[in-house]
């Protein structure tokens, strides 16, 4: 049986002349898991991030959202979604560190601390049986004003995602990308314009059986 992983995906929001636009990505043609598809940067946790140090933390909301399985603590799981982020595209969300007690050793957050009061969570996937890799994956949601970086510079990024580009919404589903990537899509579009359902979209594949609820109600 392949083993669930804890994952998280960083989807940026930004305004743009063409309206609102989302940073995505093209996962390598080798790759063993969503080949040569359009994605937002993200991926599994790792053991140093239980111990990351946050400028802000998550909204307790939030953390009452992303606390369901037994495993890795939500603060885990948004500092490898922050982690990642800055891996990928070389986008850092983070403040100012003032110093007080120890820093950030990730590349690109020198000075810096993440900012996971800048996360708002807005949908989970868990991969369905029989993929060769399985994730547990929640998607966070954080507008590109939050960013320390200059969010045109991705010459910081490691070369996992190619083609990374600012999509505008309206032209982001006619890519080449996973379902559970378009379906994530639509909720942020639902986001931004104020007509989402209250709660976290949950894609349940844990069993046998595929199931669809909602995490509890949040404003995260």
């Amino acid at each position: 049986m392949t083993t669930i992983r804890d994952a998280a995906t960083v989807i940026l929001l930004r305004e743009g002349p063409d309206g609102p636009a989302v940073l995505m990505g093209q996962r390598g043609a080798s790759a063993a898991f969503m080949p040569s598809k359009y994605v937002f940067p993200g991926g599994a946790t790792e053991p140093g991030d239980a111990e990351a140090r946050f400028a802000r933390p998550l909204a307790e909301a939030c953390r009452g959202a992303l606390t369901d399985r037994a495993g890795t603590a939500p603060e885990a799981v948004a500092a490898a979604g922050l982690r990642e982020l800055a891996e990928e595209t070389g986008q850092v969300v983070a403040r100012p560190w003032n110093g007080d007690g120890p820093g950030c050793a990730w590349p690109g957050f020198a000075g810096l601390l993440p900012d996971a009061g800048a996360l708002r969570f807005v949908f989970r996937a868990i991969t369905p049986p029989g993929r060769p890799r399985r994730f547990d994956a929640r998607f966070f949601l954080a507008d590109a004003g939050s960013l320390a970086t200059d969010p045109d510079d991705f010459g910081a990024a490691e070369d996992e995602l190619a083609h990374l580009h600012w999509v505008p919404l309206r032209e982001a589903r006619a890519l080449d990308m996973p379902f559970i990537t378009e379906v994530v899509l639509a909720e942020v579009a639902a986001i931004r314009e104020g007509r989402a359902a209250p709660g976290v979209p949950f894609f349940d594949n844990r069993g046998e059986t595929s199931a669809f609820r909602r995490l509890g109600v949040m404003d995260a």
